[in-house]
């Protein structure tokens, strides 16, 4: 059962924006179970949507990024590498653009039943399905997507300095993540 917060109705909806929504920390809570609960089985797809959701939130808030849009953000992080399994089931492939392929309908079905507004779920999956488009990057939400998941492939894949310094100045546009990526790898 959902903790009720001041606030918040007897079944853990309060007021957010124009409309009541789940409060956004439990929005994407749950958000962050269906994840698991799909990607069963699968640590490393887990743990990967995990740690990119963790730098998304830390790029975000210390850019501050608007609530309405961090949840956005947040939710997309979580569910970004979602088209997976299902790249895997039909073309025997990882490859990004089979990713960007299936990541939105799988989006769609896991985010059925968490009440968001038309618009927030349209930007979850336009940017599931173009986050290995950079070309196509379209603001800063979807910019701090983009680094913080090069955060994280850039430590999976042993990328090595060389590589680190040509895509932190291809990719990286936030003073927070340029941050990030520079502390981690003492650049």
């Amino acid at each position: 059962m959902l903790d009720i917060i001041r606030g918040a109705g007897k079944n853990g909806i309060a007021p957010y924006g124009r409309e009541w929504k789940y409060m956004p920390d439990v929005t994407v809570a749950k958000v962050m179970q269906k994840m698991v609960d799909y990607l069963k089985g699968d640590p490393k797809r887990i743990q990967h949507a995990i740690k990119v959701h963790s730098f998304v939130r830390n790029i975000a808030l210390l850019s501050n990024l608007k609530r309405d849009k961090l949840t956005v953000l947040e939710i997309t992080a979580l569910l970004h590498d979602i088209g997976i399994p299902e790249s895997e089931r039909k073309y025997n492939s990882t490859a990004g653009h089979y990713q960007e392929m299936e990541g939105p309908p799988v989006a769609r079905k896991l985010l059925k039943d968490i009440p968001l507004e038309q618009d927030d779920l349209d930007r979850i999956c336009y940017m599931i399905g173009h986050h290995h488009s950079y070309h196509l990057i379209d603001g800063v939400d979807f910019q701090i997507l983009i680094e913080a998941d090069f955060l994280v492939n850039l430590h999976e894949h042993a990328i090595d300095e060389e590589g680190i310094i040509k895509i932190r100045e291809k990719y990286f546009n936030t003073k927070v993540g340029k941050e990030l990526l520079d502390s981690m790898y003492d650049l």
